[in-house]
């Protein structure tokens, strides 16, 4: 069977028993479930290596099992959750079709043997698991790009395409600067403080993983808000814009240690921000949906980027007089920016997952709950159980930052547990109904 992109009818995208109605585009379900799914492990392994660094974080949050903790939640959190909205998404926005599933898959393999390796290695300082990571992550790199590239090549105005475009240039740079900073661990051909691994974490903060949510969020927050803005969105432009061009200034600025370079780059990260926040505002405002627990995730995790913008800005100012305190706010800033991501990730979770299982169950013949009423996107999540992921997911983050800020150990810790029982928890939510479903379908 031929993987050739496809809107129109040709194979490449298409699964047996899709729904009608469904975009020929969309990938089958098992495309974008595995990277989501294996995210929420991606979150159980954070926690416990945050059990684990605990007393290190407090007294240095560059040291390798830090690092390595880190890398957790960036490349097996983070990085997997998005990968699986880019490969559900891309073809909405852009109407255009994957090049080939064969390549979504070979991304996911990938791609999950690097986020595990690259956090594994640092964290038992073992440079042969680094080295097979930094590996395998330039080859699912390489393969995103490829297999994203037909649908991105569509000729398009719309800021959240050229979002999607830009952040993939950001994937790209930020695994270029994991390449050379796995070459470097052996080598040492050059030195590698806190500024340099700072101007990376930039990159894959927010020119890849900031930008990719912003840029499919414009896509999402009138789907799941009913919102429909008007006027022409220059907040869009500004947001996508600003926030790639501030991170490379701000990430060049840091290399050289060029303070003025890195405030301009700075102030364009921040400009960037302030017009999502903006564009979020209104969208809220031009809702057409009442409050859900989707919307308070949301407002949540923007809270959490402003916390984060605070922190980092009070962390350089401090880090002009090298205040002993500035690397502990500028790595609570860190972690502050990635709550800002998770947060918003996992409340859009729980609206994408039901959405992408209603398909699958309808895809196989399963069109009513065991009541025999019409099968709904709500039916296919627990809402109870995701109540208490969001208390335990902006605990966690609480819970770090004040940790880190303030050298507790104990909150460090008690971070890594919610997070494991959060990531244990989103996996039950959104699992365990549909599976019931299906298996209550084929009993009968």
């Amino acid at each position: 069977m031929s993987d050739a992109p496809s809107l129109t009818g040709r194979p490449g995208a298409l699964w047996a028993g899709r729904p009608p109605g469904l975009p020929a585009g969309v990938p089958p379900p098992s495309i974008p479930l595995r990277f989501l799914a294996s995210s929420a492990f991606g979150l159980v392994a954070c926690g416990v290596a945050l059990v684990v660094v605990r007393a290190t974080i407090t007294r240095d949050p560059t040291a390798d099992a830090v690092v390595g903790a880190a890398h957790f939640a960036m490349l097996s959190t983070l990085t997997m959750a998005l990968l699986g909205a880019l490969h559900q998404f891309t073809p909405v926005i852009t109407q255009r079709a994957l090049r080939s599933l064969r390549l979504s898959r070979a991304t996911f393999l990938t791609w999950f043997a690097a986020a595990w390796l690259l956090p594994l290695g640092f964290v038992t300082r073992k440079e042969v698991l680094v080295e097979a990571g930094g590996a395998f992550a330039a080859t699912a790199v390489t393969l995103l790009v490829v297999n994203l590239s037909s649908a991105l090549a569509v000729r398009s105005s719309s800021p959240a395409v050229t979002g999607l475009r830009l952040s993939v240039v950001g994937f790209v740079l930020t695994a270029c600067y994991g390449v050379v900073y796995v070459i470097d661990r052996r080598t040492a051909w050059f030195d590698l403080r806190g500024h340099v691994v700072l101007a990376h974490a930039c990159v894959g903060l927010f020119a890849w993983l900031g930008l990719a949510y912003v840029s499919v969020a414009q896509k999402l927050w009138p789907m799941f808000m009913l919102s429909h803005v008007p006027g022409r969105q220059r907040s869009s432009w500004v947001s996508v814009i600003s926030l790639f061009l501030g991170t490379i200034v701000l990430s060049v600025g840091l290399l050289a240690g060029a303070t003025a370079v890195s405030a301009l780059g700075a102030l364009g990260v921040a400009t960037g921000l302030t017009a999502h926040l903006y564009a979020l505002v209104r969208s809220i405002h031009h809702r057409r949906r009442r409050a859900d627990l989707h919307l308070v995730y949301i407002v949540a995790s923007a809270c959490w980027l402003v916390v984060g913008v605070t922190l980092a800005s009070v962390g350089a100012f401090l880090a002009r007089d090298a205040n002993a305190h500035a690397p502990a706010l500028i790595a609570a800033s860190v972690a502050a920016v990635a709550g800002w991501l998770l947060v918003a990730i996992i409340g859009h979770t729980f609206k994408i997952v039901p959405f992408i299982a209603w398909s699958a169950l309808r895809g196989r013949g399963v069109s009513a709950t065991p009541t025999g009423t019409s099968l709904m996107f709500a039916d296919l999540f627990n809402r109870h159980l995701s109540v208490l992921d969001f208390a335990l997911v902006n605990a966690a983050v609480a819970s770090l930052i004040i940790g880190i800020v303030s050298s507790r150990p104990l909150l460090v810790a008690v971070a890594g547990v919610s997070l494991v029982a959060a990531g244990l928890l989103s996996a039950a939510a959104l699992s365990w109904r549909p599976v019931r479903l299906l298996s209550t379908t084929h009993s009968s």
